[in-house]
């Protein structure tokens, strides 16, 4: 115990110093390819937001060459494959249909920052073609879809990283060692809450004519049909239940982790409460939940899960993050520090135990993407966050949906695959592709 609390000690005053080398060993970066003429190869499914920035990252490596982008897109596809041929000198090959990309035999590996509602399909497509795989999280739009993609994952044998960069993040591994260290005390709550605008969009517009170079059909994939819409197109489409679980499944899988990781749990709760509605901006045009609270009981301490979208304000002055209520003080969180409010001791006159703030060095996405090609070379399947784990995240987050889409109280059966005597919540495990997309049997 003596030594975790001096490394905490030790880690905080680096930070503090503004030291930029990595408290826990020298950064990735640098990482060199096994031999001079090693070439890691990928290809970028999905090149307008996300997926764009986690190939940028890649590309910081001396290694990496981008052969091939794939969008629906056109315009984005080929303002894309310019800036790329600009800065590497590389045209790459240009692809509107994923599965021709995959049939590239020279690819190592596919980037995927496409909708949630496509993670599923293309993540075991490229393992059934022997690609290795950073996927964006979440890492599925439904529970059955993690499922199947962890087994394809392991009956193919590829390396995988879910973009759940928080866990590459130094001073969110200091947090979980001072939570861990049992410095706190007893954590019988800890509360996570994500306030931003965009939660709630804006008021409905009329449908409209598929933009030109668009393949709108591609696009919807094994989606229902629906007619075009900007408002669930390019930015939005996350508020709308067909692609995605609105502030519950963009910030709460990065922010769950962050507390099942800090309180170690790798299972499902015992129950979960879920209260939801579009209570702050009725009229606007999301179909996922502008309100929500949900509460995941375990043995010994309450998760409680918050977001008011078209809000940015929240507690301790934090529009995102989350608060470990310990019998000794509450450590807060977010993606700028970590810091420590303590309990004071009455009886001895004195808090009972140390304030201490720890600043982030904001390296958490490259060193993410260092750690995932890291991994490939030396084919460990221990990536910084592994499809089991971007499984388990993205699974708390959809119960805690479903908990609220259902109005009862979940208890969730993850070996068995169903819902507690729930045959309605049951509904919401696993999705009806449209045809020809066919569910993956793996």
């Amino acid at each position: 115990m003596g030594t975790r609390r001096q490394f905490i000690k030790t880690s905080a005053a680096a930070v503090a110093a503004g030291l930029t080398s990595s408290v826990w060993g020298e950064s990735l970066l640098n990482l060199q390819p096994s031999g001079a003429n090693d070439k890691i190869r990928v290809g970028l499914i999905g090149c307008r937001n996300m997926g764009w920035s986690n190939l940028t990252d890649f590309l910081l490596h001396k290694e990496v060459e981008c052969i091939a982008l794939c969008d629906i897109d056109s315009k984005i596809l080929h303002e894309r494959a310019a800036e790329l041929e600009k800065t590497t000198g590389r045209k790459p090959k240009l692809f509107a249909d994923y599965r021709k990309m995959l049939e590239m035999k020279e690819l190592d590996a596919v980037i995927i920052g496409t909708p949630d509602h496509w993670h599923c399909l293309q993540f075991t497509d490229a393992c059934s073609a022997g690609k290795d795989i950073y996927v964006e999280k979440p890492i599925a739009n439904y529970i059955a879809e993690c499922d199947v993609m962890v087994n394809a994952a392991r009956k193919y044998g590829r390396i995988t990283s879910v973009g759940q960069q928080q866990r590459s993040g130094n001073h969110w591994k200091t947090m979980v060692e001072y939570l861990q260290s049992g410095q706190l005390g007893t954590v019988a709550c800890a509360d996570i809450w994500a306030n931003f605008n965009y939660g709630a969009l804006s008021l409905p517009v009329s449908n409209t004519a598929v933009p030109e170079g668009v393949d709108y059909e591609m696009w919807q994939g094994p989606a229902q049909a629906r007619p075009f819409n900007p408002q669930h197109f390019h930015g939005s489409w996350r508020m709308f239940w067909a692609y995605g679980g609105g502030l519950m499944t963009d910030w709460g899988v990065h922010l769950l982790d962050m507390v099942l990781w800090g309180m170690d749990i790798k299972h499902m709760p015992k129950r979960i409460v879920g209260l939801g509605g579009k209570f702050a901006y009725p009229d606007n045009c999301p179909e996922t939940f502008d309100t929500l609270k949900v509460t995941y009981e375990f043995d010994s301490f309450l998760m409680n899960w918050s977001n008011v979208g078209g809000t940015e304000t929240g507690p301790y002055n934090r529009n995102y993050g989350m608060a470990f209520k310990g019998t000794n003080g509450t450590l807060v969180a977010n993606r700028d520090n970590w810091e420590i409010y303590p309990e004071w001791d009455g009886k001895n006159k004195r808090n009972k135990i140390e304030s201490i703030k720890v600043e982030a060095d904001f390296q958490d996405h490259k060193d993410h993407v260092s750690n995932f090609l890291a991994c490939m070379k030396s084919r460990d399947f221990e990536t910084a966050c592994t499809i089991e784990n971007g499984s388990l995240c993205a699974k708390y987050a959809h119960l805690g949906n479903i908990a609220a889409r259902t109005g009862t109280v979940l208890v969730y059966d993850d070996s068995a695959k169903h819902f507690i005597n729930n045959a309605e919540a049951d509904k919401y495990l696993r999705p009806s592709y449209r045809s020809p997309w066919q569910f993956p049997n793996v």
